[in-house]
């Protein structure tokens, strides 16, 4: 479960900007939109929140820095060398942010236990990482390294309730990789938890305009269970795509399957395939005429239709699994319809079992309408005078009862809104 999320000097984004997923004390939308999270100190927790702002108002910005905390988690340790640089990029407007760390911080619940892990990082070394615990509701700082400029070392404090090889762990990590990754790679089971969290529980999804082929393979892979390819189905038929049945159809890929002409680099993976069983979905329509099915490949299907059989398998998953699903462009190629049916899914207690959350990024204002989200789950990103990213609550704004959020949002009440000036004739 995530309660929080914050970077600091990370691109677009300088001074520390946070996202809370903690629900306000309101009785809107109580039972639908928020849940029962077990932890006294954030008692109620929210199933989504979406951002909204101009383009290159920095809400991608926002999704990058989750996804690299999460990326550099599971591989600082296994995926990079010694003197290897960070791949990390800090806010470039101003000399001091340049020459400065990027700091990545996150707050959530795993196993019932509430983790406050951070870490700031150049693109030489960790600067600064810590990890606090709270499996009894009070303070537990479990360790903390700061490098000091001084004595060009880190400084380590390890406390009485992290258990295992600890100075075997800080002995092999290196400047470059985090305690964390390394302590897990060195087989320290109390710090799997938070690991697992990342590697688990969190799932980023930066679009891009049509959702990664690995999406549509996954789907296609839960297909091959009958169980699995019905919920798929049912999935489709309520998202009203007119698709009456779906099945899939096996092929053993020969010499003579492969066209003519194709480039010798092309030719020579297409080889490596001959033999090798091809799955694809067939989805079945209905014609005029009564009884008879006619049979689309996924490419005769529209982008919409696409896209949502790509994430039909995930967003089961991710209900299944109780994730936190980061997904940018959450309204990539579907219509608004369709936006609200799959964060239904989320906000329906029979189907979010597990407590599955989202934070998504949307242009789609008509997604502030109706009864989908509370104030507290709408979020706002703009630059500042500086040009540096702004993240702001719609809460902030104190919206009057039954204030229509979209007509305020669009007369600039609420700012995030592109600046377009009129052209000269």
């Amino acid at each position: 479960m995530l309660i929080e999320f914050s970077a600091t000097n990370y691109r677009s984004i300088r001074e520390k900007q946070a996202l809370s997923l903690v629900a306000a004390p309101s009785p809107d939308l109580k039972e639908q939109n928020t849940f029962d999270s077990g932890v006294r100190a954030v008692p109620r927790l929210l199933r989504s929140v979406v951002m909204f702002g101009p383009n290159a108002g920095g809400k991608s910005n926002i999704v990058q820095a989750m996804d690299f905390m999460r990326d550099f988690v599971l591989t600082s340790a296994s995926g990079t060398q010694e003197g290897e640089r960070i791949p990390v990029t800090p806010y470039r407007l101003d000399e001091l942010s340049r020459q400065a760390p990027s700091e990545f911080e996150v707050l959530f619940v795993e196993d019932g236990i509430r983790y406050q892990y951070g870490f700031s990082v150049s693109q030489e070394r960790i600067e600064h990482e810590w990890l606090l615990a709270y499996p009894t509701g009070k303070a537990q700082r479990w360790f903390e390294r700061a490098f000091n400029p001084d004595t060009k070392e880190d400084e380590w404090y390890f406390g009485p309730s992290l258990k295992g090889r600890t100075q075997v762990i800080k002995d092999a990590t290196r400047v470059n990789a985090l305690f964390l990754s390394t302590a897990v790679q060195l087989n320290n089971e109390q710090l799997r938890p938070v690991f697992h969290w990342f590697n688990d529980r969190l799932a980023v999804i930066r679009s891009h305009g049509r959702f990664p082929s690995s999406f549509r393979n996954f789907t296609v892979e839960q297909c091959k269970e009958e169980a699995s390819r019905k919920r798929i189905m049912e999935f489709l038929q309520e998202a009203d795509l007119g698709i009456d049945d779906l099945k899939l159809e096996t092929h053993i890929l020969k010499e003579d399957d492969l066209p003519d002409g194709l480039p010798s680099g092309l030719k020579e993976q297409a080889q490596k395939m001959i033999g090798k069983e091809l799955v694809r979905p067939l989805f079945l329509h209905e014609t005029n005429h009564a009884g008879e099915m006619e049979e689309f490949v996924l490419e005769d299907e529209s982008d919409g239709t696409q896209n949502i059989f790509a994430l039909a398998g995930p967003w089961l998953d991710v209900l299944q699994q109780g994730m936190v699903l980061v997904i940018d462009e959450l309204d990539t190629s579907l219509h608004p319809k369709m936006v609200r049916f799959l964060v239904g899914l989320l906000h329906n207690s029979k189907t979010n079992q597990n407590n599955a959350q989202l934070v998504g990024t949307s242009h789609d204002v008509t997604l502030m309408e109706g009864d989908l989200f509370r104030r507290d789950q709408i979020w706002f990103v703009e630059k500042d005078p500086s040009r540096a990213t702004r993240l702001v609550p719609l809460s902030d704004f104190s919206p009057r009862k039954g204030e229509a959020i979209m007509k305020g949002y669009l007369r600039g009440r609420y700012g995030a809104l592109p600046y377009i000036p009129r052209l000269a004739s």
